[in-house]
C-alpha cells in the first residue's frame, strides 16, 4: 500500500492553526500602527510553531515589509518556496553562510568588523551592493556592537562600496513590564547612536527597536519599523502590556478520545500510580503526551471535552494523557478534546500550559513536536489559492 497522504489515516492528535485569525490579527496590528511605520513579521522557528510559509504569505499579503528569521535554513526554505520579500537574518552569521546570503538576496544583521569585511568581499565578488542592518547592543548583552563603540563600525560599513547600511537596530531586554526604566535607558543609548549618524550625515532607511512588547507599550520607540513576533499569533507577551481588542490566539492543540476506562474505588492511573480513584470514575485516554511537547506533570491541568473541563489524573506518558470524564457523561470514543485553545465558553490558554511547564508562552508555542501534525483551517493564503487554481487548469 502506498503512503498517500490524501488517504492515509492521520493520527488523532494535532495542532490547529486558524489562518483567518492570523490574518485578522495582522490587520489589527497594521491598523494600530502609524502609517509610516513598517511591519517586520517575525517568522523564525517555523513562525513560533505555526508554519513559516503560511504565516509568511499571509503577513506579506497584509502589508508586512519583510520577514524576520534566525537561521540560514529558515531563510532558504522560504526562498525555495518562492518568497521574494526582504528576509532579515537576525543574530550572527558564520563566514561560510555569507555567499549564500549574497546569492539569495538575504539581508544580514552585522555585529562586528570581521563579518563586515568578509561580507563586503563576497558582495564585491558577486558584483552586488547588499543591504545590512547593524545591531546595537544597548544593554541586553547578547548580539551587537556596544552603543558607545558603534560609530567606528558604522564608518567601516559605509566605507565599503558593496554594502548599504539599510538599517540600525537594537532589542529590548524588558519592554512588556510595567516598569519601563531599563527599556527607556536602552532607547536613550540607541538615540545617542542615531545622533552620531545624523552628525556625520549618514542616512539610514530603517531604524528599529521594538519587539511585540515595545510595539504595544513604547510608541515613542516605533521609529521606522517594528519587529512583531508573538503578537501576530494572538498571544500578548505579558499580562500587563497594552491590549488590542480583537487579537485572538491562532494555535489550538487537539486530540480525540482514544480509550475510556471505568475505574473502581482504589484503582490507580498511570506510571508511578500517582492517582488513586476515591470512587467509581470514568477516565478518557487522549493520544498525546510529553513526546509531543505537553509538560510532564502529574494530576495538574486537563482538557476541554464538550465544553467542560476534564482534569488530568495520574502522570502523563510519552504518548498519552488521562483525564477524568466522570462529570461529562456524554463524552464518547473519538470525541474531540482541546488541550490548548477554546471549546464552548471555556478556554485553556498558552499561559495556562506555560504555568504547568514553569516556563513562558514562547517556549510552549515553539515546543510542540513535529510528529504532532499541523492542520491549517479557516482560510488559505492567496498564493496557495492561486496555485490550486493553476493546478486545476
Amino acid at each position: 500500500m502506498g503512503f498517500d497522504l490524501t488517504t492515509f489515516p492521520l493520527r488523532p492528535a494535532w495542532t490547529e492553526i486558524d489562518l483567518g485569525r492570523l490574518r485578522h490579527n495582522i490587520q489589527l496590528i497594521r491598523r494600530d500602527l502609524p502609517k509610516p511605520v513598517r511591519l517586520l513579521a517575525v517568522v523564525k522557528d517555523e513562525a513560533y510553531g505555526h508554519g513559516a510559509l503560511d504565516v509568511a504569505r499571509i503577513a506579506l499579503e497584509e502589508g508586512a515589509w519583510g520577514l524576520g528569521l534566525s537561521t540560514l535554513e529558515e531563510a532558504m526554505n522560504l526562498r525555495e518556496a518562492g518568497i521574494n520579500a526582504p528576509l532579515l537574518l537576525l543574530g550572527e552569521r558564520q563566514e561560510a553562510e555569507l555567499p549564500w546570503c549574497v546569492e539569495h538576496d538575504l539581508t544580514v544583521c552585522v555585529n562586528e568588523p570581521h563579518t563586515v569585511r568578509k561580507l563586503a568581499g563576497v558582495a564585491a565578488d558577486a558584483g552586488k551592493q547588499v543591504p545590512v542592518h547593524l545591531k546595537i547592543h544597548t544593554g541586553m548583552s547578547r548580539y551587537g556592537v556596544r552603543w558607545d563603540e558603534a560609530l567606528p563600525l558604522i564608518e567601516q560599513i559605509t566605507a565599503e562600496k558593496s554594502l548599504q547600511l539599510e538599517g540600525v537596530m537594537t532589542h529590548f531586554a524588558q519592554s512588556d513590564e510595567t516598569d519601563k526604566t531599563f527599556a527607556n535607558l536602552q532607547f536613550s543609548r540607541f538615540t545617542e547612536v542615531l545622533q552620531g549618524l545624523a552628525a556625520r550625515k549618514i542616512p539610514v532607511k530603517l531604524r528599529h527597536t521594538c519587539n511585540s512588547g515595545g510595539f504595544l507599550d513604547l510608541p515613542h520607540a516605533h521609529l521606522d519599523m517594528v519587529r512583531v513576533g508573538i503578537l501576530l499569533y494572538g498571544v500578548f507577551p505579558s499580562s500587563v502590556c497594552r491590549r488590542i481588542p480583537g487579537i485572538e490566539p491562532v494555535m489550538s492543540v487537539k486530540a480525540r478520545i482514544a480509550a475510556i476506562q471505568k475505574m473502581k474505588p482504589g484503582e490507580v492511573v498511570g506510571y508511578g500510580m500517582r492517582y488513586t480513584a476515591p470512587a467509581e470514575r470514568r477516565i478518557a485516554v487522549l493520544p498525546i503526551g510529553y513526546g509531543d511537547g505537553f509538560p510532564r506533570v502529574r494530576n495538574q491541568g486537563g482538557a476541554l471535552i464538550h465544553g467542560k473541563r476534564a482534569p488530568l489524573v495520574g502522570g502523563i506518558a510519552m504518548d498519552a494523557i488521562m483525564v477524568d470524564i466522570t462529570d461529562i457523561p456524554e463524552a464518547q470514543m473519538w470525541d474531540e478534546a482541546v488541550i490548548m485553545g477554546r471549546q464552548g465558553n471555556d478556554e485553556i490558554t498558552v499561559h495556562d500550559v506555560a504555568k504547568l511547564k514553569n516556563s513562558v508562552s514562547y517556549d510552549v508555542l515553539t515546543n510542540w513536536r513535529l510528529r504532532l501534525r499541523r492542520k491549517s483551517v479557516n482560510g488559505q493564503s492567496k498564493t496557495a489559492r492561486e496555485l490550486e487554481t493553476a493546478d486545476a487548469k
